[in-house]
């Protein structure tokens, strides 16, 4: 297999060195060229067809967002954004991940040996680039209209994802109605974006989504995003029930954990609903298992319509998975677990 040839983008010397060096060390990654600004970067895509590019978000001239628009308008290929980890820097990142670039990884923010820190992640997330299946930047999907008759009372939707996965989620939760059962939502993020993700998330649903508290009573009609970094999130306390956010070890490689939220859902039994999306690595996959065991209603992403086909693949090869279907299929499939009939 040969390496996965790699474009970096990035207006500061100083990064594009550093990205260069940590991309180079491992052999199955070829650093191709280096690119100041995108009106070079577009050239070099031209003249040198790599198969990923690693861009800067806020850059002079055409910023990191315009870029990539036209990117995966004109050209789609897997794009990974550098970011700083601000306020600023993450509504911009989570824009870019709901355009379709494949993930997003952490800028230095005062040298080079920050990045360096970092060197495995960075490495693993561009191999997994290189192997992603990107397509152009779907249309918004119309809201659901509003249900007809009731959700079992018991009713949860619990949702796992990764890389991908913000962009699936757009896609999933936009067609969601405002009286649809809690969904629980895990999405591996670092822990400075996911309050960006749920706010960008809640201005296009009709859903409320919100960034997970501990204690929060689960509402009808509200989407809650497991807030990244030190904790994990789960289920809790009898129907309608409430969130718990605890420390721990991580689970599956990962805090949150996929897993460790399936596990407190499959105590619901048969009200609870399981759907795992697009993601590299396994995170969920026994969980989800734990929860069709339980007697509960299991999706998972079809590889068709999967960026990365490993944590729904993992769930499937299990037998965690009761019925796989397309992104597009899965709103209308999980309505109808819940007790929902679809209106029109």
């Amino acid at each position: 297999m040969r390496p996965v040839r790699t474009l970096i983008v990035d207006d500061s010397a100083s990064i594009r060195a550093a990205l260069a060096r940590i991309l180079s060390a491992d052999p199955d990654i070829e650093v191709v060229g280096q690119a100041p600004e995108p009106n070079v970067a577009r050239q070099m895509i031209k003249d040198l067809e790599p198969d990923v590019i690693t861009l800067d978000v806020e850059m002079p001239g055409m910023d990191g967002l315009s870029f990539l628009e036209r990117i995966m308008r004109l050209r789609p290929m897997p794009v990974v954004m550098c970011s700083t980890l601000t306020a600023r820097g993450a509504a911009v990142t989570i824009e870019a991940l709901r355009l379709g670039a494949v993930d997003c990884i952490a800028k230095p923010s005062g040298n080079a040996e920050d990045m360096m820190r970092n060197a495995a992640l960075l490495r693993a997330t561009v191999k997994t680039a290189g192997r992603s299946a990107v397509r152009p930047t779907a249309t918004p999907r119309a809201p659901a209209p509003a249900m007809l008759g009731k959700a079992r009372a018991d009713a949860v939707i619990a949702v796992g994802s990764s890389t991908g996965g913000v962009e699936a989620l757009f896609s999933l939760l936009t067609a969601m109605p405002v009286d649809c059962p809690p969904i629980l939502i895990v999405q591996h993020m670092p822990g400075a974006f996911t309050a960006s993700f749920a706010d960008r998330l809640d201005r296009d649903c009709r859903i409320t989504v919100k960034e997970a508290r501990d204690g929060s009573p689960l509402m009808v009609g509200t989407a809650y995003i497991a807030p990244g970094g030190d904790n994990h999130m789960e289920l809790a306390g009898t129907t309608p029930g409430c969130l718990r956010i605890r420390p721990g070890a991580l689970a599956s490689g990962h805090r949150p954990s996929v897993d460790v939220l399936f596990r407190s859902v499959a105590k619901r039994g048969a009200g609870g609903i399981g759907v795992i999306l697009t993601g590299m690595g396994s995170d969920g996959a026994e969980g989800l298992l734990e929860m069709r065991q339980a007697g509960a209603r299991t999706f998972g992403q079809s590889k068709e319509s999967c960026v990365v086909y490993g944590m729904p693949g993992s769930a499937n090869a299990l037998g965690a998975v009761e019925r796989e279907m397309s992104l597009l299929a899965l709103p209308e499939a999980i309505l109808a677990a819940c007790g929902k009939k679809v209106g029109t």
